[in-house]
């Protein structure tokens, strides 16, 4: 399982290096199911790895011109400042027992893993949804104004929230916050998604930093792997069209999420 968990290493940084996301929907499963990784400790683990990975991919968007500066500021600092947050003080107040009756027992992890699998579903509605849509406007012909900016910062703070609590680089969420809020092209979508991850990601793994007993020679070696997958990924993005991109991504989120669901609450009771 060990060995099965290394390989998908290099699928995580193919993921961010393609669609810029789904990185992280891969990483928390491996940990957690390959791995055998403490559920809270994966979080943390898939911030340090996504984000790290996804700094180098977006070094080669920002190559092909293919990041759009302005909105990754306007969306990455309220997202990245509420990420540490998050991290910091919110993820270590949850008890371990949130609840514990003769009906239902919610352990954190169980929480966790289940508002990971929630926010997987939602995603992958609106990103197979928009995926067989007009690809959208380049970002110069985007309308803008007061309104638009506010609604893509407010957008930042409700993913960097998400982000801290599952530990996801958010990707799935970026995306079509990007694609749909902001106007821009399917591409120029994933390397300014990449951007904001790694910011955020690894701004947030800081908040980790005294909370959680990181395993740092397992967690270079993991990350190592994922960066040699986003070269791979990087690649691929050129020879699939974006419309197509958003539709196989919103199924692919969509697939992780059945299985995190089953393993959680059937296939752990069996």
């Amino acid at each position: 399982m060990e060995v099965a968990g290394y390989f998908a290493a290099i699928l995580i940084g193919v993921s961010l290096g393609m669609i810029g996301g789904g990185g992280s929907i891969l990483t928390v499963p491996v940990l957690v199911y390959l791995i055998g990784t403490n559920p809270v400790l994966a979080t943390a683990y898939s911030l340090f790895v996504v984000g790290l990975s996804a700094l180098i991919g977006a070094g080669n968007f920002m190559r092909q011109k293919l990041v759009s500066y302005r909105t990754a500021v306007v969306f990455g600092i309220p997202s990245t400042l509420t990420v540490y947050v998050t991290r910091k003080w919110v993820v270590p107040a949850i008890p371990d027992v949130i609840m514990d009756s003769s009906m239902i027992f919610l352990s954190k992890d169980l929480f966790i893993m289940l508002l990971f699998a929630l926010i997987m579903i939602l995603a992958s509605i609106s990103m197979i949804r928009s995926g067989n849509k007009k690809e959208a406007l380049s970002e110069n012909q985007t309308k803008r104004g007061f309104i638009h900016y506010l609604k893509i910062t407010l957008d930042g703070i409700v993913v960097g929230f998400f982000t801290g609590l599952v530990g996801a680089g958010g990707g799935f969420l970026i995306i079509p916050a990007l694609v749909l809020l902001a106007g821009l092209p399917m591409r120029l979508a994933v390397g300014t998604s990449l951007l904001i991850i790694a910011l955020k990601s690894l701004i947030g793994f800081l908040g980790d930093l005294g909370n959680q007993p990181i395993d740092w020679g397992f967690l270079l070696g993991f990350s190592a792997l994922s960066i040699l997958g986003i070269f791979a990924g990087t690649y691929l993005n050129k020879k699939v069209s974006g419309a197509n991109l958003k539709v196989g991504f919103g199924y692919f989120v969509l697939l992780m999420a059945v299985f995190v669901i089953s393993k959680e609450l059937i296939i752990s009771k069996l």
